[in-house]
């Protein structure tokens, strides 16, 4: 059975598998308990062993017989249940096979007593998904956040011209503008905890009545719920065969929207390092290769990497919204499309961590956001002024403003020359304070909260998130 199943790394069909999953041994170590094949099948042999240990609890079998199924649990071998599922066409008793193989003939009738093969499958993904996220896919996320931190601690007055529309719009600082990422991922890990937490398993049996379990139970939840609680899972508030789909579709949701953040975070930073902006850069390698015919290339390639792969992973949310409908107690048109929730896990993971590596080394060039923030730096003064003017009482201070920038394009002269010169509007202008004059004159001045909002977005999620 093992030549059966022996291939090389270069055989793999899915580029996540090769690519993304097979050559890093780093994110294997973190993921490969929950997302693989492996993991599949040792944690329904835990929820196997869970039961096993419930029915002891409450008097239906020895606490021996448990600790042999327990063992057997532990030592059951994803090759072994594939060469029993080959023979007998079913993958949940092909596990129960080889687990009753690994006890003793007084054990055996206890292995799978009252459950049905989605109690184990859907309680087994609920686990599997629940620690993936509070092992691995929140920490990292934190880690992730705590390096955009110290981003924008860095950079909160760092000037930068705000864009809107892709046009040149008010002043900001560049810490301003990562700290938007800290508090979305924030949100969204707060959001992604949430949801991992309510994935709830299910030992109700075959259509979820309790009928199997009634038979030795006066109250069948109760060992529902012992089962359950042996595996730090919530009850479900109704099942079929299979649990209510909601809690998953609302777990991958968090996902795909966390990728989101990603894929908006990297369509930023990747815009900011276009050759006529220039403002930030990933940091490149001595030997690093950005082009295989242009030399002189700096491609902002893990950027990309990050959008590309939410784009072929945010589309699966589709999938799962399909899998909220099933006929009557259940059918079986989830069964395939279920078992590749793990790559979206894998997909989101390696994401988070490429940009840890990216924007951990960021190059900032104050010199490129000097110089674009100069490109439209007059005009700039064009909302205070407006509304500067509109509070003291001027009866169209927008279009007035408006006329005066026309002409500042028209006649290349500085916005604030062309001000001045309007005599209809010097009443208004000498009842400025100070301070207003000051900011129509420099510009510079106008980024309102942009520095103490980046330093309180940044302390508020150390706090939240306790980085």
């Amino acid at each position: 059975m093992s030549d059966d199943f022996a291939f090389d790394l270069f055989d793999c069909v899915s580029p996540l598998d090769f690519r993304y999953w097979g050559q890093d041994r780093a994110l294997r170590n973190l993921l490969e308990s929950y997302v693989t094949e492996r993991a599949r099948v040792r944690s329904e042999a835990r929820v196997e062993a869970a039961a096993a240990w419930a029915l002891a609890e409450m008097g239906v079998c020895g606490e021996a017989v448990a600790r042999e199924i327990e063992q057997a649990a532990e030592e059951v071998t994803p090759q072994e249940v594939a060469a029993e599922e080959a023979r007998i066409q079913h993958n949940i008793r092909a596990l129960v096979n080889c687990l009753r193989a690994r006890v003793s003939p007084a054990a055996r009738p206890f292995v799978h007593l009252c459950l049905t093969s989605f109690d184990v499958i859907d309680t087994a993904t609920a686990w599997r998904m629940k620690n993936a996220a509070i092992a691995v896919v929140i920490p990292q996320l934190k880690e992730l956040i705590a390096i955009l931190i110290g981003l924008a601690r860095r950079e909160k007055d760092t000037l930068q011209i705000g864009r809107t529309h892709g046009q040149h719009a008010e002043p900001i600082t560049f810490g301003f503008a990562v700290a938007e990422y800290v508090a979305r991922l924030g949100n969204r890990a707060l959001a992604l905890q949430r949801a991992a937490e309510a994935l709830p398993g299910k030992i109700s049996g075959a259509v979820g009545a309790y009928n199997a379990s009634s038979l030795f139970f006066a109250d069948p939840r109760e060992f529902e719920r012992r089962v359950l609680a042996r595996l730090g899972l919530p009850v479900a508030g109704y099942s079929t065969q299979i649990v209510e789909p909601e809690p998953l579709c609302d777990y991958v949701h968090a996902l795909i929207s966390t990728f989101g953040v990603l894929a908006n975070l990297a369509d930023d930073m990747r815009a900011l390092q276009r050759s006529e902006i220039a403002e930030v850069g990933e940091a490149f390698g001595a030997e690093q290769v950005g082009s295989s015919t242009m030399p002189h290339k700096r491609n902002p390639w893990n950027f990309e990497n990050v959008k590309s792969l939410w784009k072929q992973f945010m589309p699966r949310m589709v999938a799962v919204y399909a899998d909220q409908i099933s006929e009557h107690q259940r059918d079986l048109t989830n069964s395939a499309s279920q078992r590749f929730i793990p790559e979206i896990v894998v997909a989101l993971v390696g994401a988070v961590r490429r940009l840890q590596r990216v924007m951990d080394r960021l190059v900032v060039d104050r010199v490129s956001m000097e110089r674009n923030f100069a490109l439209t730096e007059g005009m700039i003064a064009a909302e205070p002024a407006y509304l500067l003017l509109a509070a003291l009482g001027h009866p169209d201070a927008h279009e007035a403003v408006r006329q005066i920038t026309l002409e500042a394009e028209q006649s290349a002269r500085p916005f604030q020359d062309v001000l001045a010169a309007h005599r209809e509007l010097e009443e208004y202008l000498a009842r400025l304070s100070e301070e207003q004059r000051a900011l129509l004159t420099d510009p510079r001045r106008y980024t309102g909260l942009a520095s103490a909002r980046t330093a309180e977005i940044c302390a508020q999620w150390e706090e939240r998130l306790g980085l």
